[in-house]
């Protein structure tokens, strides 16, 4: 191969990642948003449907089973997206938002229409303004990635050991305000986490999607966790 010939190709390469780059960090946010929104139309169906609302609050297993198939459906689609098809990997990621939608809907019983739509709002403002210091800032996030990562641990722990043995309202408000700490430094990190690894994509190729689709995953779930701490301490409760 002559030198001319390997500098076209270099440069084809260049031109086909400047490319894939922006079309999977779309589809990144599209993916995230979708499920966002399949998220909140079932938790209103379900709220708004009576029967299916007592029995996920009266049936404990069911509950139990929900939040079980939750997490369980999340680590099948982190340990195995390797080997999972993108359609596969994309229904699981459906059907995991209308699980989560379906045990968020008791946040319904708990706080006002108005408290829970100025919350969201107040949420996404957050997180756009935190995926966008992850996005643009020049500084190695890794290391504040790890750090969080370890207050997570510490976060559930303390949120495991409050539920069942303290069981204070003080200590919950601070567990809410550690929560919305760590996730709102999470969204930095995992945003720039995703930008470094779609920078390096060629072209639009289905592990590069599958790849965009756990990056959407992740900021899903950090949006998630956000606006419930933020409506833990902001929530307006039913009375």
């Amino acid at each position: 191969m002559n030198e001319d010939r390997l500098y076209e190709l270099i440069r084809e390469k260049e031109q086909a990642a400047a490319v894939a780059f922006p079309a999977l960090m779309r589809k990144v946010y599209v993916w995230m948003t979708l499920a966002l929104v399949i998220t909140g139309f079932t938790a209103y169906g379900v709220a708004t449907s009576p029967g299916i609302m007592t029995a996920i609050v009266t049936n404990r297993m069911l509950m139990w089973g929900l939040l079980i198939a939750e997490v369980a459906m999340v680590w099948y689609v982190s340990a195995r997206i390797d080997r999972l098809s993108l359609a596969t990997a994309t229904v699981l990621f459906v059907l995991y938002s209308v699980l989560n939608g379906a045990t968020l809907s008791i946040i319904f019983l708990a706080y006002t229409m108005t408290s829970i739509a100025s919350v969201f709002f107040i949420t996404a403002g957050t997180f756009a303004a935190m995926s966008l210091v992850g996005m643009f800032t020049k500084a190695d996030l890794s290391s504040l990635g790890r750090i969080l990562f370890m207050a997570l641990i510490g976060l559930v722990i303390a949120t495991l050991v409050n539920a069942f043995l303290i069981k204070s309202g003080g200590f919950s408000l601070i567990i809410s305000y550690a929560g919305v700490l760590i996730f709102v430094g999470l969204t930095a990190y995992d945003t720039q986490k995703i930008k470094n690894m779609l920078v390096e994509a060629d072209d639009v190729s289905e592990d590069a999607q599958k790849i965009a689709l756990m990056g959407s995953l992740a900021l899903y779930l950090d949006f998630i966790n956000l606006f419930l701490y933020l409506l833990r301490i902001f929530g307006g409760n039913r009375e």
